[in-house]
């Protein structure tokens, strides 16, 4: 039988840490309406008005969680970590803040001109939407790159999910605790 160890938990800060789970929540939604919208989801009435919705509010949610995270800093990393473990850290968080940027604001192009413009811009059906000032062509840019974005995200979220899983259960280290809302700050987290 393994002895368990008695990690300190650094964590994030509660802001941090509600941005992290409400976008996750709503990138999870959008990802299935996004890959499901042809399929299971075909003619279901508000499919995908929602999906422009939530992506619109990933958009505003992703840039206040920009400026919250230059204003406090996040924990640092295990010391344990390896130099490879700590770039790759770095670049899929960095690729991730280019996806949550990138995704809506192509998905916003696409419903700006071209096919998509047929169709209301509305944020919940609560407000119109400002249209993006862009032509038909980026318009179509935009809608290439929005699917190739999209699958790129939950590629992503996998292996985010995937490496979330091996710091818990493999390695021990408390890097998941770091994110988990309910753990106090000064908790100690035993594996």
């Amino acid at each position: 039988m393994a002895r368990s160890a008695i990690v300190r938990i650094d964590r994030y800060s509660r802001g941090a840490i509600w941005f992290h789970w409400i976008i996750a929540a709503l990138i999870g939604v959008n990802l299935a309406i996004g890959l499901l919208h042809e399929s299971l989801l075909d003619g279901v009435a508000g499919a995908i008005p929602l999906h422009k919705s939530i992506g619109l509010t990933v958009l505003a949610l992703t840039l206040a969680r920009i400026s919250w995270r230059l204003t406090h800093r996040p924990p640092r990393l295990p010391a344990t970590l390896s130099t490879w473990e700590r770039a790759a850290a770095r670049a899929s968080h960095v690729a991730f803040y280019a996806l949550l940027l990138a995704l809506p604001l192509s998905g916003w192009a696409m419903g700006s001109a071209g096919r998509e413009a047929r169709y209301p811009l509305r944020w919940f059906a609560l407000f119109d939407v400002p249209r993006l000032p862009v032509s038909a062509q980026t318009a179509a840019v935009g809608d290439a790159a929005h699917s190739v974005l999209g699958y790129a995200m939950a590629a992503l979220v996998v292996v985010h999910v995937a490496a979330a899983l091996r710091h818990h259960f493999l390695l021990r280290n408390g890097v998941l605790a770091r994110m988990l809302p309910g753990v106090r700050k000064r908790d100690r987290a035993e594996f």
